[in-house]
Parts: structure tokens; sequence; C-alpha cells
């Protein structure tokens, strides 16, 4: 088995690849990571997702591939050049709705309401108001991060805080977690 090989991924995928590759931005999802959204979005059938870090909407192209007709995605990002991207490419959808913010203020905002699936893709609601987001998960829901083995753009001392979330992940007892070694590491947790 090859797990990179027969991906299929959504055929918008190839010019967002290339408008992210002509932008520069280098924190861009590979597509086993889209593989696997795919997949859990999938298992939500008119489900409500929220994606936090949409950046050039490789993901986001791949969740919205998983999704039903009925479904509802929320993404946002705090960098509008990104965000432009993957409005052009994506913004037709009527499920998605794209937000201009700052991730902290961004999560405040959505304070009551839940989603039956969080993609957490940047710092507010991953390494940061980590409580604010999982109390967003429905009971059922799944909170998943990636990026969690050893990336070459990390920043000194990133290592630690990603042992850190690993570590408060695991010791909290409204989830179950898998940990994945797996693409750029994956955590893939479910509310209880």
């Amino acid at each position: 088995m090859n797990d990179q090989q027969n991906l299929f991924p959504p055929p918008i995928v190839e010019a967002i690849q290339r408008d992210t590759v002509a932008a520069g931005f280098p924190m861009a999802s590979e597509p086993q990571t889209g593989s696997l959204l795919r997949t859990l979005a999938a298992t939500k059938p008119g489900g409500t997702f929220l994606e936090l870090g949409t950046g050039t909407g490789l993901s986001t192209a791949w969740i919205l591939d998983g999704m039903d007709q009925h479904a509802r995605l929320t993404t946002m990002d705090n960098d509008e050049t990104v965000l432009t991207i993957a409005r052009c490419h994506l913004g037709h959808d009527p499920r998605i709705a794209f937000h201009l913010a700052d991730g902290a203020a961004f999560l405040a905002s959505l304070h009551g309401q839940t989603f039956d699936f969080i993609f957490a893709d940047t710092w507010p609601g991953k390494y940061n108001h980590l409580d604010e987001a999982l109390a967003l998960v429905k009971p059922g829901g799944f909170y998943i991060i990636d990026d969690m083995l050893p990336q070459t753009n990390w920043p000194a001392g990133h290592a630690a805080k990603a042992a850190d979330l690993i570590a408060t992940l695991e010791q909290r007892a409204d989830l179950t977690i898998t940990k994945l070694s797996w693409a750029s590491g994956w955590i893939v947790a479910a509310k209880k």
C-alpha cells in the first residue's frame, strides 16, 4: 500500500497550488492531509464545519470535497493575501463562509455555537485559545490538528510548544484522541 498514490484530489487543487507557489506561501497543506480531511468530513452529513487558518484554501478544497450539499463550512484567516486566493477559487461554493479576522477575536465571536468538525491549522484554537476552540466542538464531533511532527519552518522553541500541546490533549477527560505519526503529524480528537 502506498498512501501517496491515488489520492484523487479535487480538480481545483491544482490551480490553488499554482497560486500558492506564485504567492510564496510556504505553509500549504499536503495531499495526505487533504485526503484525511475529506474522509473525516464525509462522516458528518449535513454537518457544521470550522477551519481555523484558511491559508490559500488547499485544505479547504479537500474539506468541501468531503462535505455533502447540506453541510456548511466557516473558515477564517488573518492574512488577506492568502484568503484572497482561497476566495478566488472557492468563493462560488454556497456552502462556505470566509472571514478575515484575528483568530482570538473570531473564536470569541463564536461563543455559544457548536461544530461537528474543527480543523485548527493556526495558532488561535491550537497553541492558544485551545479551551475556547474545544468548547465549540459538539459531542461526537472532531477536533483535528496537523503539523505535530517537526517541521523545517518551526521557529526555535516550537518543539516544546508542540510537546506541551500533545500532553494537554492527552490529559483531557472530554476527548478521545488518536495521534498519527503520518504526513505532517496528526491528532484527531473526538469530543465525548
